[in-house]
């Protein structure tokens, strides 16, 4: 079987620019490569990356899910060492706590298209057995 690698998930939005300067600012990831409809970002020393792509139909997710509303395909979670001042960097940078957050352990919040991403603490490890 021929390699496969994760090169970057895509998030569809309105205006890739915006979405994309946004989780620049989010992450202090590089853009590395900035088109008229795509918007790539990579983190420093590589790794996989995180695209946007122009969808003049996006329409953005409601949560928490209701039967016959646009659903969340995909969501993206982010391991922070501090979800309180993790949380607040994200709100500086332009993301909205979620009005519905269901377990104490991670936060939810919308990106300004209105993509689902959540902050949560590595829990301890648990012997398997």
């Amino acid at each position: 079987m021929s390699r496969l690698t994760l090169s970057a998930p895509v998030l569809d939005a309105p205006d890739p620019h915006v979405l994309a300067d946004f989780y620049q600012r989010l992450l202090g990831w590089t853009v590395v490569q900035d088109e008229p409809d795509w918007v790539k970002l990579r983190p420093p020393g590589g790794g996989t990356g995180l695209s946007f792509q122009t969808e003049p139909l996006y329409k953005p997710p409601t949560w928490p899910a209701a039967d016959g509303a646009q659903l969340q395909m995909a969501h993206l979670d982010f391991e922070v060492d501090d979800v309180d001042a993790a949380g607040e960097h994200a709100e500086a940078v332009g993301a909205v706590l979620a009005d519905f957050q269901p377990d104490d352990d991670f936060r939810v919040y919308q990106d300004p298209a209105g993509h689902l991403f959540c902050l949560f603490t590595r829990e301890p490890e648990k012997p398997v057995g």
